[in-house]
């Protein structure tokens, strides 16, 4: 007899890629157009959770490990912050994109510095809702199923 999740198996391993494709493209767009880290890493992170809620907690977990996630919010914030300094050290001001490329008519030092920073808040954003949902899909339930 075949399982009743096949179906779910089979769109899921389809939907996933292009989720994570997706997210990607709302991440490297977000600069023309409404959408950015933020946005990106919430998308990103959806495909882990879409994938623990149909292969279980447990083949997410080895998939994308809760350690993953606890050093990806950190290096995030670690990401955003070291542009920052890095504009210093240039010679601008924390988190003054211009310094990153001398020709301002191009605005080409903006596009490498928001995408730096986005990038951060992208690494960030993903690791902490995957985080999130793994905190609230593991813990152990106080009422039984017998006691509904």
């Amino acid at each position: 007899m075949m399982s009743p999740h096949v179906i779910l198996r089979v769109v899921a391993k389809v939907l996933i890629p292009m989720i994570i494709v997706y997210g990607f493209y709302v991440h490297f767009h977000g600069e023309y157009s409404p959408g950015g880290g933020f946005q990106a890493g919430v998308v990103l992170a959806s495909a882990i959770i879409l994938y623990a809620l149909i292969f279980g907690l447990d083949a997410a977990r080895k998939v994308f490990p809760p350690y993953w996630a606890r050093v990806g919010m950190a290096l995030g914030g670690f990401i955003y912050a070291s542009v920052g300094f890095v504009s210093l050290m240039m010679g601008g001001q924390f988190l003054e994109y211009t310094v990153f490329h001398p020709d301002i008519s191009h605005g080409t030092g903006q596009h490498i510095g928001i995408i730096a920073v986005e990038v951060g808040v992208l690494t960030t954003v993903t690791c902490v809702m995957i985080a999130i949902f793994y905190a609230f899909a593991g813990r152990t339930p106080e009422i039984s199923d017998e006691d509904w």
